[in-house]
């Protein structure tokens, strides 16, 4: 099998390059090739696939059985890579968001539900659209692609800065915040599971809209807390600090609390996404545990010096502390 990657050296591309290479297939990858090495085995065709002229040449006339994109900035970056490669790639997929939703799908809320405006040809507009214009691209070349509209990704080489930042928190021990209520719902999925995912159905026939993360239910904010703390093996004291608390102190969800969000409210469905159609295709989620300890195997080798704004600023962490009585 033969597999073009669109980029290749960041995390979900990565891990595509990684699978698809110890499936013995055949995999070429276009980057600039400034980021990070692809991992051995790979041949780099090197471009800035926003130039059309770099991408024409890196692409020269070759052919693959499929392709796999994780662009996430202006739509018409992946319209003109589809264009180029229409007729000269069996399948495709794209790695989108399940951020491409309009607002307001309640819990339990599938891929039935509408997706926002977006146009294949537009610049960078805001992430939603763009991931939205992006799908748009993709199925305008490849009408029986896969969209992989993922949730939240943890995972080793995660370049975003969730997972490894409360690593890195709850290693240093002490008293640590952890938001809202312990049994609160979560739903992610590892990159690693994403990308085998996304290649057997590629290689299969699976096409469309997925929504792809674990199902609601099977892990709680405490579990990834618990585990974090367990791999590190800090004696870290976790305490949970109510969501009303939170929200009077003006800490950012998800970002300087990273992996969480309020129950309720504008986030209401967030983490409760029917998932059945990604189980149905053959998404097989391994246990937190082990997502937690690889991530944690992989941060020590390569430590991350900036979580690209994820996680409570020192001052907001005392603040929310003092809470909650010791």
């Amino acid at each position: 099998m033969k597999l073009l990657v669109l980029g290749g050296t960041q995390f979900v591309g990565r891990a595509v390059v990684v699978d698809a290479l110890e499936r013995g297939w055949q995999v070429d990858a276009v980057n600039r090739g400034e980021t990070a090495p692809l991992p051995p085995g790979a041949r780099h065709l090197g471009a800035d696939r926003t130039d059309p002229a770099q991408l024409d040449a890196a692409l020269g006339d070759g052919t693959w059985d499929l392709v796999v994109d994780t662009w996430a900035r202006a739509p018409r970056v992946v319209q003109l890579s589809t264009q180029l490669l229409s007729g000269r790639v069996g399948r495709a997929g794209y790695v989108s968001s399940i951020s491409v939703y309009v607002d307001g799908r309640p819990p339990g809320g599938d891929e039935s539900w509408s997706a926002v405006a977006a146009d294949p040809a537009a610049g960078v507009t805001d992430y939603a659209a763009d991931k939205r214009g992006g799908e748009l691209a993709v199925l305008d070349a490849f009408p029986d692609a896969i969209l992989a509209r993922a949730g939240m990704i943890l995972g080793p080489h995660e370049n975003i800065g969730r997972l490894p930042w409360w690593l890195t928190r709850i290693a240093r021990g002490g008293r640590v915040v952890a938001p809202g209520r312990p049994g609160r719902t979560i739903q992610y999925v590892d990159v690693r599971d994403l990308a085998r995912w996304l290649l057997d159905g590629l290689s299969g026939e699976v096409s469309g809209p997925v929504d792809i993360v674990r199902p609601t239910g099977q892990v709680s904010m405490s579990q990834l807390l618990d585990s974090v703390r367990a791999v590190t093996g800090s004696n870290a004291e976790l305490v949970w600090v109510p969501q009303e608390a939170i929200e009077q102190s003006g800490a950012r969800p998800w970002t300087e609390l990273p992996c969480w969000v309020p129950e309720g409210g504008e986030f209401d469905g967030f983490m409760e996404s029917d998932t059945s159609r990604a189980q149905a295709t053959g998404l097989q989620p391994r246990p937190v545990e082990q997502t937690v300890a690889e991530t944690w195997e992989w941060l020590q080798r390569e430590p991350m010096a900036d979580f690209r704004g994820h996680g409570l600023p020192p001052e907001l962490e005392e603040q929310l502390l003092a809470t909650v009585k010791a």
